[in-house]
C-alpha cells in the first residue's frame, strides 16, 4: 500500500477497556480536529509508529548524479523505537552525489564504515553497526546473524541516534513494488556510481535469455576458531563478526565487492554492478571505484551539495509530515470522507471515519487521543 493515497478519521474505543481505567483513571478524551497533528501522536500510541510520505529528488548535473532525501522510506517499516531498537524514525536531509560515468579501479576500496550507498528512495544503505568487542575495531559485530538483537525490522533496517532509517540488508519492502526475480530490479546506486541491484540476477550474466537465479555471496566462514585473549573474543566462527567470513573465488557468483559484469534491463550492453544477497556480505563491503566523500559519516550526506540550476534544480517540500500506517490507510481505501471504518491495532480494534488530514489526505485520524500517561 502507497503513501499519500487515502486515510482514515477514527474515533477511539478506549472507554470501557477494563486495563485502561485501572491504570490511568477516567480522562476526558476530548475531539481532535482532523487538521491538527495529534492524530499522528495517537497512531504513534496506537502501532508503535507512524508513517509519512518519503520525498526523495534524482537530479543529472555536470556529470553526476544527485540524489536528495529526507530518508524517510516509502514502505512500511517496524514499529520504532523497540526494545532492542530505543530510536525513532525522523526525517533526516541527505543529499549524495555518485558520478554518471563510474569507472573501475585496480584495487578494491574498503568502505569502512561510510554508508555504501543509497537507495532509489533516499535511504542509505549502511552495513557496518557501531558494536565492537572490547572496542576492538577488528572485530565488529554484524546487524544480522550476531548475537546481538539490534531491532531489525522486516527490511532489515533499523534506526540510527539522530533518527536516520537505513538498510543492514536486503530492503525487502523496496523490492515489493516491483518484480525483482522476472528481471534484475535496480534498487539503488553505489557511492562509486556503479548500480545496486536485487538478490536476483540472470544465470548467465550476459544472457538474459538465461533464466533468474539468486544470486551467491562468493563468501564463506572461517575454519577453526578466533584468536582468544586480548587479542580476540574467541569462539568458533560463526558469523557474529565481520571478521569471521573470508573470500572464495569459487564459492560464488560474485566477486570480493559482491558485484560481477553482466547484462541488465538498464544497462542491456552489459557492465559492473553490486548485488545485495541474502548471505553475508549482505550488503557490499568494498567499493571497485572512488565512493564519493557525500557517504562518508558525519557529512550528513550533503557535502555534495545538491545543484540548483538546470533540471530538477530549485527547492522542494521537505516538511516531513508525519502520516498514518499503513493499516489506517488500508481501512479506508476506497472510501469517502465521512465514512465509518474500523481497523485492529495492537492495543485493540478502533472504530471511526474517514476524514482530510492536515497533508491534505483523506486520512484515518482519531478523533480521540490515549489517556495520559500517569
Amino acid at each position: 500500500m502507497r503513501r499519500g493515497q487515502v486515510v482514515v478519521a477514527l474515533t477511539l474505543a478506549l472507554a470501557g477497556v477494563p486495563g485502561l481505567v485501572a491504570a490511568h483513571g477516567v480522562h476526558a478524551l476530548g475531539e481532535v480536529e482532523a487538521s491538527a497533528e495529534r492524530p499522528a501522536d495517537v497512531w504513534e500510541w496506537l502501532f508503535g509508529r507512524v508513517e509519512a510520505a518519503a520525498h526523495v529528488r534524482i537530479d543529472q548535473s555536470a556529470g553526476y548524479r544527485y540524489i536528495e532525501s529526507d530518508g524517510l522510506p516509502d514502505h512500511p517499516t517496524g514499529n520504532f523505537p523497540n526494545r532492542n531498537n530505543p530510536n525513532r524514525i525522523q526525517s533526516i536531509a541527505h543529499t549524495y552525489r555518485v558520478p554518471l560515468n563510474p569507472t573501475r579501479n585496480g584495487r578494491a576500496q574498503d568502505i569502512g564504515h561510510a554508508a555504501f550507498g543509497v537507495a532509489i528512495n533516499g535511504v542509505p544503505f549502511d552495513p557496518a553497526t557501531a558494536e565492537f568487542w572490547n572496542r576492538n575495531r577488528r572485530w565488529n559485530y554484524e546487524a544480522i546473524g550476531g548475537p546481538y538483537n539490534l531491532g531489525l525490522d522486516a527490511s532489515n533496517a533499523h534506526v540510527q541516534p539522530n533518527g536516520a532509517y537505513h538498510y543492514h540488508g536486503i530492503p525487502e519492502g523496496l523490492l515489493e513494488s516491483g518484480n525483482p526475480k522476472r528481471a534484475p530490479m535496480l534498487i539503488g546506486w553505489a557511492a562509486d556510481g556503479f548500480p545496486i541491484y536485487a538478490p536476483w540476477g540472470y544465470r548467465n550474466s550476459d544472457d538474459a535469455s538465461s533464466g533468474m537465479v539468486a544470486l551467491r555471496s562468493g563468501f564463506r566462514l572461517k575454519d577453526g576458531s578466533r584468536p582468544g585473549g586480548s587479542s580476540g573474543p574467541g569462539g568458533r566462527y560463526d558469523g557474529s563478526f565481520a571478521s569471521d567470513f573470508e573470500f572464495d573465488a569459487d564459492h560464488g557468483d560474485l566477486d570480493r565487492c559482491n558485484g560481477r559484469v553482466g547484462v541488465t534491463p538498464e544497462h542491456p550492453q552489459g557492465g559492473y554492478y553490486y548485488v545485495l544477497t541474502a548471505d553475508f556480505p549482505f550488503i557490499p563491503r568494498c567499493w571497485v571505484g572512488n565512493g564519493d566523500r557525500s557517504f562518508q559519516k558525519g557529512s550528513g550526506g550533503g557535502e555534495a551539495g545538491m545543484p540548483q540550476g538546470g533540471p530538477g534544480g530549485g527547492n522542494r517540500d521537505r516538511g516531513g509530515r508525519r502520516g498514518p500506517p499503513a493499516e489506517a490507510i488500508a481501512a479506508c481505501q476506497g472510501r469517502s470522507e465521512g465514512v465509518s471504518c474500523e481497523i485492529d491495532a495492537p492495543r485493540g480494534r478502533i472504530d471511526g471515519s474517514c476524514r482530510r488530514v492536515r497533508s491534505g489526505d483523506v486520512a484515518c485520524v482519531p478523533a480521540g487521543g490515549p489517556p495520559p500517561q500517569r
